[in-house]
C-alpha cells in the first residue's frame, strides 16, 4: 500500500470551467479517506485525477514516492471501483474478476488463488460460475469490489459505488466496504454526495463545495466543529438549524433573533468569541438533537421563545417534529413524548453549551 499527496492540484476543461481549484490533502498508506460534497462540487473529478482518467491541469500528484501526472492509468498500481460495476455481462464472476490479471499475464495458478482468496473475503465463493444477470445489486458490487482487490493494487479508488443499491443494501455494503479496509489495512479513496456514508466510513472526510475543498477533518470534529456555514449545513441529518440575528449587549450577550422569536443569553463559552461582534449580524446554527420542548430542569438548556408545530414525524425512538418560528423553519428531533396538536405552539429550549455562530457575511465559523 501507499500514501496518496496531492499539491495543489487543479483541473481547468478547454472552455475555461475550473472544476477543482487547488485541491491539497495527503491520504497516509492504509487510510480510508472521504470526498463528499454536493454534485458538481469536483469530487469525483479529483477521484479521476488521481486514477488518470483525467488529466491534471496543474500541480503535482504523487501515489507512494513517484509523481505520476504523466503515468498512464494502467501503471499507477490503483484499482477503481466505479458506480455502474462494469461487469462483462458474457463471462462468469471467476472470469470477470480474473480478467485483469489474464491481461497481465499471471500464471493460471496465481490467477484462481487470487480470486478464490478474494471471493471468500467477500462471500461470494458459490457464485463464481454465475454470470451477472443471475446476481443481485449486492452480489454485482462484490464482484466488482473483488476485481479490484485482486489486483492488489498500492491503492482502491471508489466512485459513489453504493448509489445503485437500495436503502437497506447500502447500509449492509458500507459495512462490508469498512471491514474490508480493516481486513486489508488498505490506502482507500472513497466518493460519495451521501454524508452518511461519509460519516460512517471515512477516518477522515474532505468536504468540496464548488470545486474548493472546505475541511479536511475527522468525522467528529466535522460534525462537532465545522469551519463554516456550508459544511455545518452538509454534514447531519437532518441538517442543522439556521437562525438569522444579532449579538446584543444585554444582562451579558444575548443573541436576538432577527424577527423577535429566538432570543437567549449567550453562554459563558461562547461569549468570548462573540464580544466583538455586539450590534453585528450573525447567524445561529442549532442541531436537530439540541432542540428540546422542556427545560427537564437542566441548567444548561436555556427557554428562546416558541413554535407553530407544522408536521411531527413519530420514529419509534424519537419524535421529529418540524417547526415555523417567526421566519425560520427549525427542525427538532426530541425524545418520545406527548406533543400539542399540529397547528399549536410548542415551547423552545436550546442547549446553549452545543450552539454554533457564523459570521453573516462570510458565512465563517466564529
Amino acid at each position: 500500500m501507499a500514501r496518496v499527496l496531492l499539491d495543489n492540484i487543479q483541473k481547468i476543461y478547454d472552455n475555461g470551467f475550473v472544476a477543482v481549484h487547488g485541491a491539497s490533502f495527503e491520504v497516509e498508506d492504509g487510510e480510508f479517506v472521504v470526498l463528499v460534497g454536493p454534485s458538481g462540487c469536483g469530487k469525483s473529478t479529483t477521484l479521476r485525477m488521481v486514477a488518470g482518467l483525467e488529466d491534471i491541469t496543474s500541480g503535482t500528484l504523487s501515489i507512494g514516492d513517484r509523481v505520476v501526472n504523466d503515468v498512464p492509468p494502467k501503471d499507477r498500481d490503483i484499482a477503481m471501483v466505479f458506480q455502474n460495476y462494469a461487469l462483462y455481462p458474457h463471462m462468469t464472476v471467476f472470469d470477470n474478476m480474473a480478467f485483469g490479471l489474464k491481461l497481465r499475464k499471471f500464471p493460471k495458478k496465481e490467477i484462481a488463488s487470487r480470486v478464490e482468496s478474494a471471493a471468500e473475503t467477500l462471500g461470494i465463493t458459490e457464485i463464481l460460475e454465475r454470470k451477472p444477470k443471475q446476481l443481485s445489486g449486492g452480489q454485482r458490487q462484490r464482484v466488482a469490489v473483488g476485481r479490484a482487490i485482486v489486483r492488489k493494487p498500492q491503492v482502491f479508488l471508489f466512485d459513489e459505488p453504493l448509489s445503485n443499491l437500495d436503502a437497506k443494501l447500502r447500509v449492509q455494503m458500507r459495512t462490508e466496504i469498512s471491514k474490508l479496509h480493516n481486513k486489508l489495512e488498505a490506502t482507500m479513496i472513497y466518493v460519495t454526495h451521501d454524508q452518511v456514508e461519509a460519516m460512517t466510513m471515512g477516518d477522515r472526510i474532505v468536504v468540496l463545495k464548488d470545486g474548493h475543498i472546505q475541511q479536511i477533518d475527522t468525522p467528529l470534529n466535522l460534525y462537532d466543529r465545522p469551519t463554516n456555514r456550508f459544511v455545518a449545513s452538509f454534514i447531519g441529518s437532518p441538517a442543522m438549524n439556521f437562525v438569522e440575528g444579532r449579538v446584543s449587549r444585554a444582562d451579558g450577550l444575548r443573541f436576538l433573533g432577527t424577527d423577535g422569536t429566538v432570543e437567549f443569553r449567550i453562554d459563558h463559552a461562547a461569549a468570548g468569541r462573540l464580544s466583538s461582534f455586539v450590534d453585528k449580524k450573525v447567524v445561529l446554527g442549532v442541531r436537530p438533537e439540541d432542540i428540546y420542548t422542556s427545560g427537564n430542569g437542566t441548567a444548561r438548556l436555556s427557554e428562546v421563545g416558541s413554535a407553530k408545530l407544522d408536521v411531527v414525524e413519530p420514529m419509534g425512538n424519537e419524535i421529529v417534529f418540524y417547526a415555523t418560528s417567526g421566519a425560520s423553519n427549525l427542525v427538532a428531533r426530541v425524545a418520545p413524548q406527548d406533543l400539542p396538536e399540529v397547528g399549536t405552539d410548542v415551547p423552545l429550549w436550546f442547549d446553549t453549551s452545543k450552539l454554533h455562530y457564523f459570521d453573516a457575511e462570510s458565512e465563517n465559523s466564529l
